[in-house]
């Protein structure tokens, strides 16, 4: 599958306005790091030091703390208002655990960085971790071309990013209201993630996916979330300028099809992958095969602010 065409300055410039208002979407994405973070339960791996790629959130460095109380931690973000928010609550946290005795803890460390040129050195961190932003990449495969070249040998990669069935409804209102421009960006499916983790050395990648479905007042609720959680339209052929009335109209009318119950469904296509930096192998090695595995829907949620269901 050909990637999406985005324009990566304006992504990092929606991503740094929405961490500057301290909104985020009502996506679950703190509820999908804690089922990553439950996946772990079945890893033996105690990591030095922890690359937190991309998700910028400080509950995520929260929860891998807990678990991993010794070990460094490392943030990097495209936005830097997303790190000082991580920063600072890292620090609270490892004060915290230093008055309960838990030694080793430390504020962790952040740097502003494009995840396709990590400021890390070869084989320096043993656990990358990475919520939700791998599909605000151009393209994941250098991305994952950049984890696996900061992992040390029998590091682990565990991530999650959004499938291509993300916004199916919203991007259909979408084509009906407006054909001739891209509105809603398109995802890479979990089958090429898994095929660019197996190309770019990865060991055992495991690959699985779950959809979830919030729900809310009307489009216009939906377009806010979207915007507050840095998600906007950044693909480079997008319209340029504001929608006007009569678009905006338009794209209401056709999304009341998919109206249940009072409230409009968007569809969020969550994929899981992990995999394992392996040991340099002879040429002639057998690759190993990518493991799939679609697992049932998570319970739908309602939008926060966004009217009752």
């Amino acid at each position: 599958m050909e990637p999406p065409v985005i324009d990566v300055a304006a992504a990092r410039r929606a991503r740094r306005r929405a961490a500057s208002r301290g909104s985020g979407m009502s996506m679950p994405a703190d509820e999908i790091a804690a089922r990553m973070d439950q996946r772990l339960d079945y890893v033996k791996h105690a990591p030095r030091r922890i690359l937190d790629a991309g998700s910028g959130s400080a509950a995520v460095i929260e929860g891998l703390r807990r678990r991993y109380p010794r070990s460094e931690f490392i943030a990097i973000d495209s936005a830097i208002e997303k790190l000082r928010g991580s920063r600072r609550q890292g620090g609270l946290a490892a004060r915290a655990m230093a008055a309960l005795g838990i030694g080793g803890a430390r504020a962790p460390r952040a740097a502003a960085a494009d995840l396709a040129r990590l400021p890390l050195a070869d084989g320096s961190v043993d656990l990358v971790w990475s919520n939700l932003a791998l599909h605000r990449s151009h393209d994941p495969l250098p991305v994952l071309r950049e984890m696996h070249r900061v992992l040390a040998v029998q590091g682990l990669l565990m991530f999650s990013t959004l499938g291509p069935d993300t916004l199916r409804e919203l991007r259909a209102a979408f084509a009906e209201a407006d054909a001739g421009s891209p509105h809603v960006h398109g995802f890479v499916d979990m089958h090429d993630i898994g095929d660019m983790l197996a190309q770019t050395g990865f060991d055992a990648p495991v690959m699985d996916m779950e959809t979830v479905t919030i729900t809310y007042q009307d489009v216009t609720a939906l377009a806010r979330d979207l915007q507050s959680s840095g998600e906007a339209n950044t693909l480079a052929a997008r319209r340029r300028g504001l929608s006007g009335r009569a678009l905006w109209a338009g794209l209401g009318a056709a999304y009341e099809r998919w109206r249940r119950d009072g409230r409009l469904p968007a569809t969020f296509e969550v994929v899981h992958g992990h995999a394992w930096k392996p040991r340099p192998r002879p040429a002639t090695s057998e690759v190993q095969p990518v493991r799939f595995h679609t697992s049932a829907s998570m319970r739908p949620k309602a939008a926060e602010g966004s009217g009752s269901g």
